[in-house]
């Protein structure tokens, strides 16, 4: 267990990729990104916060939709430059309505 966030290798931004997945299906619901500040919040809450890279601004998952994340486990790849976090989500996580931001296919496989 890391001491301090400190210790985590955020980019050039202060940012670190965090994905978001929800505990009981296992299934990714969506990528976004933490900074030291955000990662607190999200540590004390107990729900998640995020830093909007399009907006500047520190965003609680769920302020206005209802749709929040509560956060279970969170863990850190073995480079410690990405976040796992597990979650029960509440409603759908994604802005468009969906489950999970993950809803495009890109390939042409069997659906």
């Amino acid at each position: 267990m890391f001491k301090n966030l400190d210790q985590l290798k955020y980019d050039a931004n202060g940012l670190i990729p965090a994905i978001v997945q929800d505990i009981r299906t296992g299934a990714v619901l969506m990528l976004a990104y933490m900074n030291k500040e955000s990662l607190a919040r999200t540590l004390a809450a107990g729900e998640t916060w995020f830093w909007s890279r399009s907006r500047q601004e520190y965003w609680h998952k769920g302020a206005t939709s209802g749709n929040v994340q509560k956060v279970r486990e969170i863990y850190y790849d073995c480079d410690a430059d990405a976040l796992l976090v597990k979650v029960e989500q509440v409603g759908v996580a994604c802005h468009e309505g969906h489950y999970s931001c993950f809803h495009y296919r890109l390939d042409n496989g069997p659906a």
